[in-house]
């Protein structure tokens, strides 16, 4: 009967619900975005080491020196704050946090993308702090064997600091066959890196690179016949072989230090460069994929240039007269208010503006000669301007919309945005099918174009404004 007993009360605890063991998972990891945690700062002296209160530059997008998420991992509480001396080009970082954490993604080594960024110019506190005294002279050092670019002295006077009269700015030109302009490029580039989107390192062992440093002289006081100097900024030229017997410059890099931007000196770092140009006789200046602001500013500093350039006044005065006698909106062809091709040679030539540049300056020029107060002066300035973009966009001999050639989408397994076809149907005639008949999308591709339209005019009215500005300076 025990036995029996013990089998019943087995069989009963046998029957009750067991109880589920809890298992406890670490919370995932999201990581941290890199802009979120790291801070650099701008310091002239070494009082300014280890504070948060001097001059903090704002980088581009970092994620890309971080893995291929970009992002920081197995940290909690992480502060990275970076002191970029603005004498030598050294850095000092430091790296605090409160605790590592294991989340599935390991925790981040972060010396690789600091070195990735900051290179042999990453110092510890000790030896950062010395290089204030042991380097101060290092950029005076750096350009004594360079070149100093001469310059139209208003140009400079426009730039230069009018509440010092003991200082003189210049940009000096340095070749790559030089060892110390190797070295000194060699430090700011943790500065393009940070500072200019997608930018690469030049090859400073290349002797067809070239650097322009704008700097700032001044007496240290009145006794003593030393200068110090200071840089302001810098571009990076190379020279491309242009048959048979010439060159063509091409701006790779153009920066001017956090503490000396908005004061024109990005404007005088390209006076220099047109400067040498024109003294070299170089075939043309370009620019390898200049930001936004870049292109504003050179297409303002050209078009002043353009301005006072005799030859192109009669030129514009027919284009403007052009657009106030005639009607463009009963046009049945593309309008062609281009220069003439011996204008745009004698540019090239004479001011060292390659066409496409001319083409875009060419623009302001006529609006800035238009009678405004004549509406359909105006009206037929828009329809140039529409014209060329739709001719830019559909690739049109005319430059008006081609019901023959569609455009249609096309599935598939990467990017549905990314694929389609464009064909022309034979006699000039859409298809039975139907295909690429969509009044949708022709209407959405209208409010597209005229939404371009206004934004190129747009950016017209504002270099107009800027060189009007400029003009009246001169």
């Amino acid at each position: 009967m025990a036995l029996k007993h013990k089998g019943t009360e087995a069989a009963a605890v046998d029957q009750e619900p067991k109880k589920r063991k809890r298992v406890g998972f670490a919370a995932t990891d999201a990581g941290i975005e890199p802009n979120d945690c790291i801070k650099i700062f701008a310091v002239k002296n070494e009082e300014e080491v280890g504070s948060t209160n001097c001059l903090q530059i704002e980088p581009v997008d970092l994620n890309h020196f971080f893995g291929e998420d970009g992002k920081i991992y197995g940290y909690k509480g992480l502060q990275i704050n970076v002191w970029l001396s603005m004498v030598s080009f050294h850095a000092y970082v430091d790296v605090s946090f409160e605790s590592k954490c294991q989340g599935g993604k390991g925790v981040t080594d972060l010396e690789v993308p600091l070195k990735s960024i900051f290179g042999e110019s990453l110092l510890k506190k000790d030896e950062f702090l010395q290089t204030f005294s042991r380097d101060r002279d290092y950029v005076r050092n750096t350009v004594a064997d360079g070149e100093v670019v001469q310059l139209d002295s208003s140009k400079k006077d426009a730039i230069s600091n009018s509440d010092n009269k003991d200082s003189i700015i210049e940009v000096i030109r340095l070749g790559m066959q030089n060892a110390n302009a190797g070295l000194l490029y060699s430090r700011l580039v943790s500065l393009v890196l940070l500072l200019v989107d997608g930018a690469n390192p030049i090859d400073v062992t290349d002797p067809k690179w070239e650097i322009y440093v704008a700097v700032k002289r001044s007496s240290e006081n009145e006794l003593s016949n030393n200068s110090k100097v200071e840089m302001l900024g810098f571009a990076t030229v190379y020279h491309f072989f242009y048959y048979p017997d010439a060159s063509r410059m091409r701006i790779g890099q153009i920066l001017v230090l956090p503490p000396f931007q908005s004061q024109g000196h990005g404007r005088l770092l390209l006076e220099a460069i047109n400067s040498v140009a024109i003294s070299k006789n170089a075939h043309d200046i370009t620019v390898e994929e200049p930001s936004e602001y870049l292109q504003y500013l050179r297409a303002c500093m050209d078009t002043v240039r353009l301005h006072s350039f005799e030859p192109i006044n009669p030129a514009v005065s027919s284009v403007v007269s052009f657009l106030k006698e005639n009607n463009l909106s009963k046009r049945t062809t593309k309008s062609d208010s281009s220069p003439p091709t011996s204008l745009v040679d004698q540019v090239r030539q004479n001011l060292k503006i390659n066409k496409k540049e001319f083409l875009r300056c060419w623009e302001v020029l006529i609006y800035m000669n238009l009678a405004h107060e004549n509406q359909r002066c105006v009206e037929n300035f828009r329809l140039l301007i529409s014209d060329r973009v739709k001719g830019e966009i559909l690739d049109t001999d005319d430059g008006v919309m081609d019901n023959a050639k569609k455009v249609v989408e096309i599935p598939n397994d990467y990017d549905h945005d990314m694929t389609f076809v464009m064909f022309r149907s034979e006699g000039g005639e859409v298809g039975d099918s139907g295909m690429g008949k969509n009044e949708g999308d022709e209407a959405k591709q209208v409010e597209q174009l005229n939404q371009l339209v206004e934004e190129e005019l747009d950016e017209i009215s504002n270099i107009a404004k800027k060189v009007s500005s400029l003009i009246l300076k001169v």
